[in-house]
Parts: structure tokens; sequence; C-alpha cells
């Protein structure tokens, strides 16, 4: 409840931005829009939020992502590459059996990935993909997956785009190590790769609510018969001006199959700064 208040509040606050982002970012320029050919398809983004709380506790949290899109009459391509880090004071007890406050590392992710789409015709292309994502603290140490499949744009104007990706993927990945006991201690216990056939779908919405404020959600899906793997991103941003933006994003992550005092979910809420290019 209380994240959700809190996201509620954010993105009441981004919405109320608009109305004075409107006045200090002009509306994109109609032209780049109508010319999907111009600079070959290209456009990037690069995002960059920090945090950081010293007091009664200290917490510090670090999150980058970087994107870029070509998108033409031939290929529809995609690459990005996401990093996240956190520190925080956690319980631990030292060689004496003391619980003591250490400042200690709480997160640490990353992945990347890359698609090439090759389109059969201004709707519809063959597309082929891959991702790999290492975390120390998830239920999966790392993961990647390569697929191939088909893609569909369902929809597309000049405020919404709604596109979706089927095919057959195979998957590689290394569950979290395991905690057991030897002779009253916990040991880590690491866990043997596994691989398996799946099929990865992935669904993007995109609508632009005003000449500023955009909305955006994608949905992907890795599912095989040991483990199911979805991410849902979904992110509203605010124009300040043509180059810089503030956005604000929810990622809910789940894994079906996890080790014994793991969750099954983990989720990430983020306020960045933009940059478009």
């Amino acid at each position: 409840m209380r994240n959700a208040l809190i996201t509620s509040a954010l993105l009441a606050s981004l919405v109320s931005l608009t109305a004075h982002a409107q006045d200090a970012a002009p509306p994109a320029d109609p032209a780049s829009n109508s010319n999907p050919g111009a600079n070959g398809g290209w456009s990037g983004s690069g995002e960059f939020g920090f945090a950081s709380a010293h007091g009664n506790s200290r917490t510090e949290n670090v999150n980058a992502k970087l994107g870029l899109n070509q998108e033409n009459e031939l290929w529809k391509n995609n690459f990005f590459l996401n990093g996240m880090r956190s520190k925080g004071e956690v319980q631990v007890q030292d060689s004496a059996g003391n619980t003591i406050d250490r400042f200690s590392t709480t997160a640490n992710r990353y992945d990347t990935g890359a698609s090439v789409g090759y389109k059969l015709d201004p709707r519809s292309y063959i597309v082929g993909a891959l991702r790999y994502e290492h975390d120390d603290f998830g239920a999966n140490i790392w993961q990647g997956i390569v697929s191939i499949g088909y893609g569909y744009i369902a929809l597309k104007t000049d405020r919404t785009e709604l596109s979706f990706e089927a095919g057959p993927g195979y998957k590689r990945y290394r569950p979290a190590d395991r905690t057991v006991q030897v002779d009253g201690v916990d040991v880590k216990q690491r866990q043997e790769t596994e691989s398996e056939a799946v099929g990865r779908g992935l669904v993007n919405y995109k609508y632009r609510l005003t000449a500023n404020t955009a909305l955006e959600d994608t949905l992907l899906l890795e599912a095989g018969s040991k483990n199911q793997y979805y991410q849902n991103d979904i992110g509203l941003s605010v124009s300040m001006t043509k180059k810089m933006a503030l956005k604000v994003g929810y990622q809910v992550r789940y894994n079906s199959d996890v080790q014994p005092g793991t969750k099954n979910t983990d989720t990430l809420m983020t306020t960045n700064l933009v940059y478009n290019f």
C-alpha cells in the first residue's frame, strides 16, 4: 500500500508539471515523425537516478539506463543496457556472535540485450532477440536467452503505438546459491546451470498524453517447463525541453522457480532524469 501511494503521488506530481513543461518545451518537430528514414531511423535515450540518505539510517541507490532504437522502411531494431546498485545498513553477526549494523550492498543487477527485426511489410517483421541478466541478489545469478520470432505492429499513429512479438527461444540460467547447514553453520551451495526451450513474448504499448507527456508499458514473457519469467516496465515521462525529461518508472519481475528463502517477485520504482538523442 505504501509503494502504491508513493507511486501515485509521483505520477500526480509529474502530470502537474505538464502544464509548466508545455511552456518550457516546444512539441516535437512533426517533420521528424513524417520522415522515419532520417538519420537511418535511429533514436535513443539515457536515464540516470541517484538517491542518498544519511542520519539515523544510511542508504544509497543508483540506477542508469541506455536505449537505442532504429526504425525505417526495412528495420526495427533495439538495444538496451540497464544497471542498478543499492547499499544500506543491514544487521549481521560478527565473529563473537554479536549483532551489528553494517553498510553493505543490498542490490546489484545489470542486464543488456538487443533485437533485430527485418520488416516483411509496414506492419509485420521477423525478429531475432537476445538478452542477458546478472543479479547478485535475485532468483537467478545469471540468465541468458536467444530467440527468433514474428512481430506485428497492430497500431501506429502520431499518439499511439502497439506492437507484439512471439516466438521460440533457448534459455540458460544459474539459480541462486542454496543455503545449507553443515555442522550447524550456514554454508552457500552453488547450484548447477540449467537450460530449457522457452516461448518468448513481448508486448509494447506507447501513448502520448500531450505533446510533452508520454506513457510507455512493456511486458516481457519467457516461459519454459522449468521456470516462467515475467517482467513489466511502466513509465511516465514529462519533457522539460526537447532533450531533457523527468520520468517515473515502476518495474515488476517474477520468477516461478526460486530457492527457499528467495521471493518470486521483485519490484523497482525509479525517478530519473532522461536525456533524449
